[in-house]
């Protein structure tokens, strides 16, 4: 199977953001981010500016919010990309909570392994496994 040249682009693009601290509702790489704040910088990196103004979310917008934000900007912004298997590149959206909404997104840099921004890690990798599998709800790719 052949890697579509942007899926590379994705991951080498991802991989510059580790080691930023986390950093809620920020997106710039090296000073802070968050998961959100992660796609967004790539977003720019790749096409310069970001598709829409992200409005202002507090820190427990999952928790008490019933919209679907993040499955409706990637319905809107990306391409659906397959589940199951995520390909390489993909934005891997989650449910922390069974019967929550989305409220998390993560890279697939290659099988079996992500880069997420993590609160109290920043941007990491991690593998990809078990108790997220279980919460991935929806992948999508870069158009």
């Amino acid at each position: 199977m052949t890697v579509p040249p942007i899926s590379n682009e994705v991951v080498a693009l991802a991989r510059g953001w580790l080691g930023t601290p986390y950093h809620h509702q920020a997106s710039v790489k090296g000073a802070g981010c968050d998961c959100l704040g992660l796609v967004r910088g790539i977003w720019r990196e790749l096409y310069g500016s970001e598709p829409q103004k992200v409005p202002a979310y507090s820190p427990d917008w999952g928790e008490v919010g019933t919209r679907e934000t993040l499955l409706e900007a990637g319905e809107k912004y990306f391409q659906r990309a397959e589940l199951d298997p995520p390909g390489l590149g993909a934005v891997v959206v989650f449910r922390v909570r069974s019967g929550a909404i989305a409220k998390h997104a993560g890279l697939i840099s290659r099988p079996g392994v992500m880069i997420h921004a993590q609160e109290g890690a920043g941007v990491v990798e991690v593998p990809y496994s078990g108790w997220w599998q279980r919460r991935a709800v929806a992948a999508f790719s870069f158009p």
